[in-house]
């Protein structure tokens, strides 16, 4: 029996960074939100090995891949000797700060669980996949929440409204890395408000939302890469009723009151070769 999922990307409505940690990280805090736009993973019982084919998308098939290697933490977990093969279907943009490989990884998490009828709960998922990624818990989790800590310290919040979104992916990739690694706190740095943004999701206040939008990484990648400050400005002008540069970048999302009013944005988005996605956020605890 083959087990099919989809691996929702993911979005920051807000990231703070609160300083560099003792183990190297940097200690966040951030509202995440799940959107529509989703990876389709299928899982298939094999014999005795795991393999992934990947389509639709310009990744490693090998033991590295965050899939795999979410398979193989997980088979050791619950001692199962059984084998699987993966059919991965990319739809996420890679390096995009849209969370795709930690998606990716947690969809792995959930389904082999199942398939495998290994038992863990979700709290024991979210645990596991720390051990692969930061995003890796919200991703299993899904739906709003408040990250702290690397990302894997999770409250979950009440319900975002369904927001419509507009997805601009530059022509280049970001490293995470780096961008951590040239941030410092500075008057440039727009350090976001949560508790607000924690408001205005409880009250299901859109212009609060869009008003409350701000990362702490944007002013570091927009230095590396300034056309980041150009698509804002374009996203503003077609009619965004806010505009953020998602994680570490180099995605910059719009947000719409539906998504038929993102539809409209996307028309009028004049695009230089940006890749555009009209989307939606939503509530992963209601499937």
């Amino acid at each position: 029996m083959a087990i099919a999922a989809a691996a929702r990307a993911k979005i920051n409505l807000t990231l703070d960074v609160l300083g560099k940690r003792p183990d190297g990280y940097h200690e966040v805090e951030m509202v995440m939100q799940s959107i529509e736009l989703h990876d389709d993973l299928e899982f298939t019982p094999a014999g005795r090995d795991i393999t992934l084919t990947v389509e639709g998308g310009d990744l490693p098939a090998g033991p590295d891949n965050l899939v795999c290697r979410a398979a193989e933490l997980i088979r050791r977990r619950g001692k199962i000797r059984a084998g699987v093969n993966i059919r991965l279907v990319k739809a996420i943009p890679v390096a995009a700060g849209l969370g795709g490989g930690s998606a990716d990884a947690a969809a792995a998490l959930k389904a082999l669980n199942e398939l495998w009828e290994i038992g863990l709960s979700l709290s024991d998922l979210m645990s596991l996949g720390e051990q692969l990624g930061s995003d890796v818990p919200f991703c299993i989790l899904g739906g709003s929440a408040l990250a702290r800590g690397r990302g894997e310290r999770l409250e979950q919040l009440p319900s975002c409204p369904r927001l419509g979104l507009v997805l601009i992916k530059p022509r280049f990739s970001v490293s995470t890395a780096s961008v951590y690694r040239a941030y410092t706190a500075g008057p440039e740095v727009k350090r976001p408000d949560n508790l607000a943004m924690v408001g205005a999701i409880t009250n299901r206040d859109i212009n609060g939302i869009a008003h409350n939008l701000a990362n702490a990484l944007e002013s570091v990648t927009i230095r590396m890469y300034p056309e980041i400050r150009q698509i804002k400005a374009k996203l503003t002008s077609a009619g965004a009723l806010g505009v953020l540069m998602s994680g570490s970048g180099p995605t910059v999302f719009g947000l719409a009151g539906d998504v038929e009013s993102a539809s409209d944005i996307a028309a009028r988005y004049k695009s230089d070769g940006e890749e555009v996605f009209v989307t939606a956020t939503v509530d992963e605890q209601k499937g």
